[in-house]
C-alpha cells in the first residue's frame, strides 16, 4: 500500500486542483509533487497550448464496430494499445479501409511525430512515439493521440517530456477508475510542459527523431531479410504467402500415422503443402540443426524478487518479449534462478504458450542479442539455438519471423485450453538452406536490424538524460 509522505502531506487545496476527486491515486502518486516542482521552473506552458489538430490535438476516438480483413488492398493496419509498444509491427490486424476512411474514423490515422498514450485498461498511461513507418496506420479508441503543433514545439522534445519520469507521473496521475482504468483528453490539457529554448529542445528532438528512424530501419531490415531468405532459397512465392487464401482443411486423408500425434490440426493439408514446398529445395531439419544447441522450453522455477541495486535481472515474459523495450517486468534474483533463464547470443525465442489468435504472439519469433542478453526469460518461450556456426541464429530468425513459419508452428500444437508447441513435431520442421554467401548476407541484415534497435535505445536514453538534467538544473 502506498501512502502520502509526511513531509509532503495532502492539503485541501490539492482537492480543488483535482476537481474534488476523492480517489487516492492523484494524491499519493508523484503527480502533484512533480506539478509543484514544475511550477518552480521559469517557463512552462499547458500541454493544450502546444497541440493542434482534431479536438485541439489531444484526442482518442469513438467506440465502433471493427470489421477486420486480410487483403491489404481493402484494409489498413490497425494499432491497439499493446501493439503500439511492439518493435516489429508485422502481422498487425487490418481494419476495413472503407470504415477507416469514413468521416467518423478518418482522423484516427496516425501521423509521424504524434505521441500515443494508452487511455483505457489496466496499463493506462503507457506512451509511444509514432515513428516514420507507422504513418498510414489507424489506432483504436483506447489510444489517446497527442499531436504537437510544429510551429510551437518540436515533436521529439514533447515526447521526451511525456516519456520522462516527470511526464509519467503526470500522465499516470490522471488515471481514474477501479477495475478498468481510464484517461480522458481533458485530463491532460493542463499538464505543465517546461520550455528550455531552441538549442536544448532541438538537441532532444533530434535524438528522439534519430531513435525513431532507427526503429523504423529495424523493422524494414527484418522484412528485407525475410524476403531475401525466400528469394535466395528459390521460394519467392512464399514471401507474400496468404494463409487465408488457401483452401480450408475441410476434409483430407492422412496415411502412415505415427504415435507422435493423432490430432487433426497436426496433419492439415495447408501446412503439409507448405512443408512440401520447403522440402523441395535444399534444407535441413531443425532438430538436427539444434542437436548441439537447444530446442526446448525454459525451466520452471520459483521467482525470488530482487532489485537492480543488488544484482537483480529483469524477467521478460511473452508479453514484453516483442516490445520496443521490456517495461513493467518483474525483477528477480539470478542467484535463485536456474541457468536456463539466460540464453546464448542469437537465440531465437518463440512464443510457446497461449491461444493462437490471429493477432496474438503465440508462435511468433524474436531474437535475443545485444542489450537483451542481460535479461532473464520465462519458461513460456521455446528456445531455438543453433548448434553449428554454419547456420546462425540470425539466419534462422529470417525464417521464423515469416508468416510461413508462424502457420507451420501453429499446426504443431499440443494441449487443451492453453496450447503449447509440440517440440517433437517442430524438430522435423524443414529449414531451407541457401548458399553460404546468401546465409551470411541474410544474417548480416538481421544483425544490423538489432544493432539499430540497440542504438535507438541509447539515443532515447540520452534524450531523457538531457531533459532530466535541464529540469533539475532549472528547479535549483
Amino acid at each position: 500500500m502506498k501512502i502520502a509522505e509526511l513531509s509532503n502531506p495532502v492539503t485541501s487545496a490539492w482537492f480543488r486542483d483535482q476537481g474534488l476527486r476523492l480517489d487516492a491515486s492523484p494524491y499519493v502518486s508523484d503527480a502533484l509533487k512533480v506539478k509543484k516542482l514544475l511550477e518552480g521552473l521559469p517557463e512552462k506552458v499547458p500541454l493544450a497550448s502546444l497541440t493542434a489538430g482534431h479536438n485541439g490535438g489531444i484526442f482518442n476516438g469513438p467506440m465502433f464496430r471493427r470489421v477486420y480483413l486480410t487483403d491489404p488492398e481493402h484494409s489498413v493496419p490497425f494499432l491497439g494499445t499493446k501493439d503500439m509498444m511492439v518493435a516489429d509491427l508485422t502481422g498487425l490486424p487490418r481494419l476495413r479501409k472503407k470504415d477507416a476512411h469514413s468521416a467518423a474514423l478518418s482522423y484516427l490515422e496516425l501521423q509521424p511525430g504524434m505521441t500515443l498514450i494508452s487511455c483505457s485498461g489496466f496499463n493506462a498511461g503507457r506512451r509511444a512515439y509514432v515513428r516514420p513507418d507507422m504513418g498510414g496506420m489507424w489506432s483504436s479508441q483506447d489510444t489517446l493521440k497527442v499531436q504537437p503543433d510544429p510551429e510551437k514545439i518540436k515533436s521529439g522534445y514533447l515526447y521526451a517530456f511525456l516519456l520522462s519520469r516527470f511526464g509519467e507521473a503526470l500522465v499516470r496521475g490522471s488515471v481514474y477508475g477501479s477495475a478498468v482504468k481510464h484517461i480522458e483528453p481533458h485530463h491532460l490539457t493542463g499538464l505543465p510542459v517546461p520550455r528550455f529554448g531552441e538549442q536544448v529542445e532541438s538537441e532532444i528532438h533530434e535524438l528522439v527523431e534519430e531513435s525513431a528512424t532507427l526503429r523504423a530501419r529495424h523493422q524494414a531490415e527484418l522484412v528485407a531479410a525475410t524476403e531475401d531468405f525466400f528469394d535466395s532459397n528459390g521460394l519467392p512465392e512464399l514471401t507474400e504467402f496468404d494463409w487465408h487464401k488457401q483452401p480450408r482443411d475441410l476434409g483430407f486423408v492422412v496415411e502412415q500415422l505415427s504415435p507422435v500425434t493423432l490430432r487433426a490440426i497436426n496433419h492439415g493439408e495447408r501446412s503439409r503443402q507448405l512443408q512440401d514446398q520447403l522440402t523441395s529445395v535444399p534444407h535441413g531439419l531443425l532438430g538436427e540443426i539444434c542437436s548441439h544447441g537447444q530446442l526446448r522450453y525454459g525451466p520452471i522455477f520459483k521467482r525470488v524478487d530482487a532489485n537492480y541495486e543488488h544484482g537483480g535481472r529483469l524477467l521478460v515474459g511473452q508479453r514484453q518479449g516483442w516490445w520496443i523495450r521490456p517495461e513493467d517486468g518483474r525483477v528477480i534474483s539470478p542467484n535463485h534462478a536456474p541457468a536456463g533463464v539466460f540464453v546464448p547470443d542469437e537465440t531465437v525465442m518463440i512464443g510457446g504458450h497461449g491461444m493462437p489468435s490471429e493477432s496474438g504472439l503465440f508462435g511468433r519469433a524474436t531474437l535475443v542479442t545485444g542489450r537483451w542478453l542481460q535479461h532473464a526469460y520465462s519458461q513460456d518461450f521455446l528456445r531455438v539455438t543453433s548448434g553449428t556456426s554454419e547456420i546462425t541464429g540470425a539466419y534462422l530468425l529470417a525464417f521464423f519471423r515469416s508468416t510461413v513459419a508462424l502457420r507451420l508452428i501453429r499446426s504443431m500444437l499440443t494441449g487443451g485450453g492453453q496450447q503449447s508447441i509440440h517440440v517433437g513435431l517442430v524438430a522435423s520442421l524443414p529449414i531451407p538452406m541457401a548458399s553460404p554467401a546468401d546465409r551470411d548476407r541474410i544474417a548480416t541484415t538481421v544483425r544490423s536490424a538489432y544493432q539499430c534497435r540497440d542504438r535507438a535505445d541509447i539515443l532515447e536514453d540520452r534524450a531523457l538524460a538531457l531533459l532530466t538534467a535541464a529540469i533539475e538544473e532549472a528547479a535549483g
